[in-house]
């Protein structure tokens, strides 16, 4: 099922920053790449994979209300509410409204402004960089595959690939940051191993 993104635009809603203060090690027109990395991108609903867990939930919806700091609590819970809608692809379990608003109250007594965390990213693509799904994988597999292979090399790789609806593979993981299939195996984490099939799952639907 498609995502409907047109009621967040309709809304205005940010979901998407890129590195603030952090400056790139490459910067071209059309990407930027971090030698060591940046937390400081947020780029949500990129990749086809849902939100499964109220964790996973929390954390979206933290990093939303930090990146619509004019939000009052009433935006956010209509943003949750619309987010839990199964209908409205987003996510995959429910979530009731005594427990939405628990969760609204539980985000607005924290200290918005404090960067969320997230996970650490290499390569950011601009808007518009006219670069198709698999120019951009190609690069993503020059640049990263340059240095020692991390576990959020492979997270970041897995996303790029899922991006182009595609199925991840072990070897096409290795072939890609041109390491053997053995290397990828010793990197690939339960969690790294979990988020593999749920981004292969979101293909087959």
């Amino acid at each position: 099922m498609d995502r409907r993104m047109k009621y967040l635009w309709d809304n205005e809603v940010v979901y998407r920053r890129d590195p603030t203060t952090d400056v790139p090690d490459i910067e071209t027109k059309q990407y930027m790449f971090f030698k060591n990395g940046t937390h400081q991108c947020y780029d949500l609903f990129r990749s086809k994979a849902k939100i499964t867990s109220y964790r996973s939930l929390y954390w979206h919806m933290l990093v939303l209300w930090h990146l619509n700091p004019e939000w009052e609590d009433g935006d956010a819970y209509k943003i949750l509410i619309f987010l839990m809608d199964k209908n409205n692809g987003f996510t995959t379990f429910s979530l009731n409204k005594w427990n939405m608003k628990k969760l609204i109250y539980e985000l607005s007594v924290l200290d918005r402004d404090e960067p969320p965390r997230n996970k650490i990213r290499k390569v950011i693509f601009k808007d518009f960089s006219g670069l198709s799904k698999s120019e951009k994988l190609s690069i993503v597999g020059q640049l990263i595959g340059r240095s020692s292979i991390t576990k959020e090399d492979i997270y970041e790789t897995m996303l790029y690939k899922n991006s182009c609806n595609e199925k991840i593979t072990i070897s096409w993981l290795a072939e890609t940051l041109k390491v053997t299939p053995r290397t990828i195996h010793r990197r690939m984490c339960q969690e790294l191993k979990q988020v593999k099939t749920e981004l292969n799952e979101e293909i087959n639907i």
